[in-house]
Parts: C-alpha cells; structure tokens; sequence
C-alpha cells in the first residue's frame, strides 16, 4: 500500500492517539472491542479524525462529498426540508455539516423560496469543521451549534454521511458461532484478536443478520449499535415535537448487506483520496467507515416510535425532490454554465456514480411525506 506521507506534526498526532489507544487497551486488559477503537481514532478530544485540526473534506481532505460536488443537491434538499417544515416547525437541525456548504446552499435556496426558517441547528464534533462553518455561515444569524440532541424539536432533519462514520462492531463467523473482533498490541503494532460475544452484542446481531446460520466460518462483517441508537436518539427527540429526518447514505437493505459473497464486510478508510481497508493506518489521520444496514436503520426507528416516511436510492430522492427542474432554471443554450451543473447532477443522479450505491431514508413523527416521494418510494425492499 502506498499512501501519501503525512507532515511530521500530523504524524506526532498520530502516535500520541496511537499510545492513548495502547493505554486504553493495557488498561483494559489487553483487548479492547473495534467499535471503541474506531470511536477514538474518529473522536478521541483533540487528536481523532473528527475531533482533532486536519482537513476532512474537498481537494486537501480525504473525500468529497454531494454538496461540495453542486449546490444543486442542498437546494434540492431546501425543497424537500421545506415541505417537512410547513408541516411541523419552520426549524432544522444538520448532524456533521462538514464544509458548511449544505446548509449554506439549503439556507441560501430557502430565502430565495420565501420559506421562513427560525433556527438552523448544527450539531458538530469537529473543533475544526466546526471553525470552517462559522465562517461558511457567518452571513446566517439563525445558525447557532449544539454538541447534542436538543429534548424536543420541530422541523426537519438533515444529516448526509453521518451514519457512515458511526463506530460498527466487527464480528466473524468461527465454528458456527459469532466472534467480536477486538484490538490488542502485538509487537508494537494493533492487531486483531477474537473473543466471545458478550448479551448485548448478541442481541444486536440477531435482529440485523438474517439467515446468520447459513454464512460460512470465517464470514466478517460489520453491525450498528452506535447507528441504532442514533435512530433512537431520534424518535426521542421527536416524541417532544414533529417533524421528519432525512438520512442520505452510501449502503444496502439487510438482504444485500449480509449476502454469501460479501465475505469481509464493507469497512473502508479515506485518506488523502485514497481508499483502502487498513483501520490501523495512521489513527486519527483516516476515516474509518462502514456502509449502512439501512433496514437496521428503519426497525430501529420503527420500534422506538417513529413512521418510515420514505426509502429510496439518492437518484429517486432527488429526482422526485426536483433536481431536474433546478438544473434547467440554467439555460442550456448557455453551455459555460449549464455543463458543470449538467455533470455534477449526472454524477449524483447516475447509476454508476453516486444514484444507486447512496440510498434516502426519511422517517419522522406526525408528518406525511410528499407525494413525490410516495410514489418514489421503496421501503418495501428494506
């Protein structure tokens, strides 16, 4: 593998979370699961990925995401957020706002439509996305930050690539049975060590796989505790008010998440635009992520509560939330400006791009979803 060479005070970051983790693990006994090693190489104070000073997104970061790809895809998202809050509240919370370029573009389409917008909620663990969005946004005084869910809430919810980057369990299959995939130090470096699944583990694993029994030994692959409890988290702060959320994410219904080929799961870090599988390179230099079971998602919101507004690819989504009829407000007899937005949207509507390997969910409390997305919808595949 070779990977970009990180400058010497990045590189210092990185050996300090190194000996925190070898710390944490000695204390621990020796072996610590993988979700809480993912957890402080993402989000350890000061030195995680998303916690410490390194640039994340655009073309210094690791990876782009949709909205820094065209603006079109947050005034798409202004549309459908508005249609959410004519029904609850005219407020909207973003989780991980990145760049600060959705909200930007979904405030900036907002105001152009007339629709009122009271507050714009980011919830944000970066120190230093966070410092980029105040200046990103410094020109919208409704823009405030939180580090947490509020109790209750009305309006919509927005949260792009938030799932992703919530830390997974590992778990193999060995002797027709489920092991948790546990960090220990082996000669100086972290390595994987197998153990039992404790109850709780147990449990989770049970509701997402189905057909466990029928995978082979040796089959690895990822659940989503952290991720479930978010959706709880949600219907929670739902239960205090209305609205809906909107959950754009690269993954899979459970039935192709868990299937006999995808023997060694889907995690997979970003760095420097650069893809590989290696969760121990340079911790908290990398993201680490894993592909969303989104029928995880929708039982776990289900059964805290909420309604299942809405499931469908990221092209159906946005397609039936009018990405179309933006494009063409450009001329394209203009061809210095209509051809960049025309590419962009191809990029985030096609098949072999980003249309069909990132997926929508929209679940909410006391709402209805929009026709449009009705009849886009295809929650019967989760």
């Amino acid at each position: 593998m070779s990977l970009p060479l990180p400058s010497s005070d990045a590189l210092a970051a990185s050996q300090a979370l190194q000996r925190m983790i070898a710390a944490e693990i000695a204390d621990q006994g020796g072996a610590i699961p993988f979700a809480r090693f993912m957890e402080l190489a993402l989000y350890a104070p000061n030195l995680g990925y998303y916690s410490g000073g390194a640039a994340k997104l655009g073309r210094d970061g690791d990876f782009t995401t949709s909205p820094e790809i065209s603006p079109l895809f947050g005034a798409t998202l202004a549309r459908a957020a508005a249609a959410i809050m004519a029904q609850s509240g005219p407020n909207i919370i973003e989780f991980g706002a990145g760049t600060g370029k959705l909200a930007h573009d979904v405030l900036t389409t907002l105001g152009e439509l007339g629709v009122r917008i009271d507050s714009y909620t980011i919830i944000e663990l970066s120190g230093e996305l966070r410092a980029r969005q105040q200046e990103a946004l410094k020109d919208f005084p409704q823009v405030r930050w939180l580090t947490g869910f509020p109790d209750a809430f009305h309006g919509a919810v927005l949260a792009n690539e938030v799932l992703d980057a919530m830390p997974v369990e590992l778990v193999v299959r060995d002797g027709g049975r489920w092991q948790r995939q546990m960090v220990t130090v082996d000669a100086g470096r972290f390595a994987f060590v197998s153990a039992e699944s404790d109850a709780d583990l147990a449990d989770q694993i049970a509701r997402q796989i189905p057909d466990a029994d029928t995978l082979q030994d040796g089959y690895l692959t990822e659940v989503h505790p952290v991720a479930c409890g978010f959706m709880r988290s949600l219907a929670q702060m739902f239960k205090g008010g209305k609205g809906a959320a909107i959950l754009i994410d690269y993954g899979f219904p459970a039935h192709e998440y868990y299937f006999d080929e995808r023997t060694s799961g889907t995690l997979m870090c970003h760095y420097r635009h650069h893809a590989h599988p290696d969760p121990f390179y340079l911790p908290g230099l990398q993201d680490i992520t894993a592909h969303v079971d989104f029928t995880a998602m929708a039982l776990a919101a289900h059964g805290a509560g909420l309604d299942v507004l809405g499931y469908m690819s990221q092209a159906a989504f946005l397609l039936a939330s009018g990405i179309g009829e933006l494009l063409l407000k450009t001329d394209p007899e203009d061809a210095l400006r209509y051809l960049p937005q025309s590419k962009a949207v191809q990029k985030l509507v096609s098949p072999a791009e980003m249309g069909e390997l990132f997926k929508v969910l929209i679940v909410g409390s006391g709402v209805a979803a929009d026709p449009a997305i009705e009849r886009a919808d295809r929650s019967h595949k989760l």
